[in-house]
């Protein structure tokens, strides 16, 4: 008998490193937020921790953005990134010089840096993109998507616009934009991020996205991505969720490329406001300004006072 307790004690500890293993590979890899395994494993997380549950490594892979065609996962190598907001509140802030510095630079949507450097800076590094904004940047193929263009693309968008059985109409423009472009790196947002990002913001505002007819903005996707991939996060030129409320507010075009648009925050408090299919800017805002108070997020042009 004794000669079986070492095998025993071996059988044992080689169970435990496969359990560790495989639930290692699950917190890894998984999309779901963090904060449901709380049931399994009573509060050993913090709700803060799905957000900074390990240090950053580069080029680390996120299963959550695939690669068209190839279906690979999402690499970056991003310390310093700095989202450039669209917001009319870039006109005259001359952040460009600040901002060309950093070692990532992200923009979304359509925002041009063309004529507007010395307040936006010249480089982008990755673009996330609404399945909304992706006949835009396909209007214009060559600018976005051409040689010598190494931006990384990230598309988010419903499924019944990025499903891929013939039936994805974003999808399929995306799709042929990689034939007719061979080296654009377009990435999508698998289903599961879409709807781990649904889950956030129902945790973090005690509503359902869909049931209170919300919409989240290209601003959502973005912050949540840049929490994963960055080290270190630098927003640019971002209002907080009180801004339009202050008086004397600065009145400025919804977005800085379109001049003599509908006016910023009018347009957040018609969102805000909306029964249904609205964008809910300020309360996203104020999201952002709690997720700022536990992880690497610095607000600049204006710089949030946190309390």
């Amino acid at each position: 008998m004794a000669s079986d307790e070492p095998q025993k004690s071996s059988v044992i500890v080689t169970s435990l490193i496969v359990v560790v293993s495989r639930f290692l590979v699950v917190i890894n890899f998984s999309e779901k937020p963090y904060f449901l395994l709380h049931p399994v494993f009573g509060q050993c997380f913090s709700r803060n921790w799905m957000f900074s549950h390990s240090p950053h490594k580069a080029f680390k892979p996120h299963r959550g953005y695939l690669s068209i065609p190839n279906q690979e996962p999402l690499k970056l190598n991003c310390k310093v990134c700095s989202i450039v907001s669209s917001s009319g509140q870039m006109l005259g802030r001359k952040a460009g010089a600040e901002i060309d510095q950093s070692s990532c630079i992200w923009r979304m949507n359509s925002a041009p840096t063309r004529g507007f450097e010395r307040d936006v800076g010249h480089r982008t590094d990755l673009r996330v993109v609404s399945h909304t904004s992706v006949p835009l940047l396909i209007q214009k193929p060559q600018h976005f998507f051409g040689q010598g263009n190494e931006t990384v693309n990230v598309v988010w968008g419903p499924l019944r616009n990025m499903r891929q059985d013939g039936k994805g109409i974003v999808y399929n423009m995306l799709r042929q934009t990689v034939e007719n472009y061979p080296h654009a790196r377009i990435y999508i947002t698998t289903e599961d991020r879409m709807n781990y990002c649904d889950t956030v913001f129902k945790q973090e505002t005690g509503k359902d996205r869909i049931q209170s007819g919300s919409y989240l903005s290209t601003g959502w996707f973005t912050l949540i991505l840049a929490m994963d991939m960055c080290k270190e996060i630098r927003v640019y030129v971002m209002i907080n969720d009180t801004y339009c409320k202050s008086e004397g507010y600065r009145k400025v075009p919804y977005h800085y490329y379109e001049a003599g648009s509908r006016d910023e925050c009018p347009e957040y408090l018609l969102h805000e406001s909306a029964p249904y299919g609205g964008h809910r800017f300020i309360t996203e805002k104020a999201v952002f300004a709690k997720w700022a108070k536990t992880n690497p997020i610095k607000f600049f042009s204006p710089e949030w006072q946190l309390l």
